[in-house]
């Protein structure tokens, strides 16, 4: 166990109580559970054995062991996400309060997680945009939106002030903001060593900052979906009163069970529906979630045209957009060179041939290495596949096939 810092043993005992706080305590003597999210659309050769649902989310699974993935082509094909079950809880409140095609934006969206789930659990039809305001995640973020296929995303690089600014309406918005990451002390020493009384403070205040900035671009009626991963009141329970005072943001419940093991509001005397999940009593790391309604209608508004938005949005001078959803190739001079997302989308390009790889060829190509087709296989532009998954593009030149895998995207070590 580590070495917490005392203000947060003082602070997070009294508001969890003696029985809850015996219960985190005892976390840390229990390894992190692994837990992997399929993906709808390409998840048919995927096969963990014994691999349990997490009740909370209609394609979520813990493992019993934690494979590694790195040497998987499956995941970097895209057919699954490993994602903290916790996490995996949007799903449940997506699919209870969406119906409908929505627009929606994720606005601190980096690696990528909630994005992907997001865009699972809405409606066909919907357009996510999922943003990072700093420019090297937003390539992480990038990466894992491509590689699930999905022609409805937008991925921007800005900040919530720059959405307010542009004017572009949302239907619904998650806001997991950046926090002080007490949920993560069992799993990430580092957040241990930065944790201070001083960053909570810090967080709160840049916490209600973006709040303040993105709530103008929430439609009447639609819905502000807010998380963390800490436990303290400042960045969750006060938060959520500050959203309801400032803005008559009205507090809506989730269905869950009693056996998910979800607490509730910590503030006393504030009994408001918002959910907690706590390791030693929670299967799951820790997270905060609260879902809000702007006022104004009685219901999500979805009269924003995920379509037209998604035009418009590509065309705006105050949002810095890096990928519009269209898997589009790259023109050099006379050569039209297809891009990795034109492989990986839904359904992949079928003008192209397919050619299926064995597992060690697959990782070689992971790797950036030339690989060698079959006879057979057609030369020029291939798309070479893993268990029917497609990876990624090769050129065929019949003694070798010159691999066009992004250079960052490569396994580094085999």
């Amino acid at each position: 166990m580590p070495l917490l810092p005392e203000e947060f043993i003082n602070y997070t005992a009294e508001i969890f109580g003696h029985g809850l706080w015996d219960l985190f305590l005892s976390s840390f003597d229990e390894p992190p559970q692994v837990s992997v999210r399929l993906n709808p659309w390409k998840s048919g050769a995927v096969n963990f054995p014994q691999a349990e649902p997490v009740p909370w989310c209609q394609n979520g699974y813990w493992l019993k062991g934690r494979p590694n993935f790195t040497l998987d082509p499956l995941l970097h094909a895209g057919a699954y996400y490993v994602q903290e079950a916790g996490s995996m809880f949007l799903d449940t409140v997506l699919r209870q309060y969406v119906k409908g095609p929505v627009c929606s934006l994720d606005l601190c969206a980096a690696p990528g997680g909630k994005s992907t789930l997001m865009r699972a659990a809405l409606p066909e039809g919907s357009l996510l945009v999922s943003n990072e305001t700093d420019g090297r995640r937003a390539s992480i973020l990038k990466e894992n939106l491509i590689k699930q296929g999905h022609s409805g995303v937008v991925i921007t690089n800005n900040h919530a002030c720059d959405y307010k600014r542009a004017g572009i309406m949302f239907d619904v918005i998650l806001t997991d903001v950046p926090c002080s990451g007490e949920g993560l002390f069992r799993r990430d020493l580092k957040t241990v060593g930065e944790w201070s009384v001083k960053n909570v403070l810090f967080c709160q205040k840049r916490q209600r900052e973006i709040l303040k900035d993105i709530w103008p671009c929430l439609r009447g009626g639609g819905l502000l979906i807010y998380s963390t991963c800490t436990f303290n009141l400042h960045e969750n329970e006060e938060n959520i009163l500050w959203l309801t005072e400032t803005f008559g943001a009205e507090i809506l419940p989730v269905d869950i069970k009693k056996e998910w093991n979800i607490t509730g509001s910590l503030l006393k005397g504030w009994d408001k529906p918002v959910y907690r999940f706590i390791p030693g009593k929670t299967r799951s790391e820790g997270l905060f979630t609260a879902v809000l309604r702007k006022p104004e209608s009685g219901g999500i508004c979805a009269v924003a045209r995920p379509d037209l938005l998604h035009a418009k949005i590509k065309n705006l001078r105050d949002l810095y957009v890096i990928y519009d959803g269209n898997p589009a190739p790259l023109v050099k001079g006379k050569e039209v060179i297809p891009s990795v997302a034109q492989a990986l989308s839904l359904p992949a390009a079928n003008k192209y041939p397919k050619a299926e790889l064995a597992l060690d060829t697959a990782l070689k190509y992971l790797h950036r290495e030339a690989i060698i087709l079959p006879p057979e296989i057609p030369l020029g532009y291939v798309i070479v596949c893993y268990k029917g998954q497609p990876l990624g593009f090769v050129k065929n030149l019949g003694t070798r096939a010159n691999n066009l895998y992004p250079k960052e995207w490569a396994i580094r070590k085999l």
